[in-house]
């Protein structure tokens, strides 16, 4: 009961830090539904800026957002040393959620990227633009898998 009270209290504290540095509800309720998945996200705003992943994807990206904290593109994008099938490094524009940051429409690919606790990960991700009621673009948000291939 205390655990569930404690997480609960937690998750109040973090929906209004977001409220508060002035993010939409858009993005709000994307943090929220992906607390609830059990599929890795991550979520930029309009900037490209990481504002959040979820549990599941810790396991990839190997390390805790609570003690990554958030990133600007320029970071995470190259941080995880994303490669093509062959080791060739690819650039931060053809990663999908770059891409649709940059074009503000969905966009998919795999990769392999190598998580900050060195394991290499072959993943698929697909990533979508946060749209407002108002047409406004609030960021976007990427969900990703990996495949048996890891190493």
């Amino acid at each position: 009961m205390l655990r569930q009270e404690l997480a609960g209290q937690k998750e109040l504290v973090i929906q209004q830090e977001f409220a508060m540095n002035g993010f939409g509800v858009e993005i709000i309720l994307s943090r929220q539904l992906a607390d609830c998945l059990d599929t890795p996200v991550f979520i930029v705003d309009p900037d490209g800026t990481l504002l959040f992943y979820n549990h599941p994807a810790e396991s990839i990206l190997g390390r805790r957002f609570e003690d990554t904290g958030s990133m600007r593109v320029e970071e995470w994008s190259t941080i995880f040393k994303p490669c093509d099938d062959h080791g060739n490094d690819l650039a931060p524009e053809r990663l999908p959620l770059v891409e649709t940051l940059a074009t503000r429409k969905a966009a998919h690919g795999s990769f392999w990227i190598k998580g900050l606790d060195q394991n290499l990960h072959n993943i698929s991700v697909t990533s979508v633009p946060v749209i407002g009621r108002s047409n406004e673009f609030s960021g976007a948000m990427a969900i990703f898998w990996t495949h048996s291939q890891d190493l």
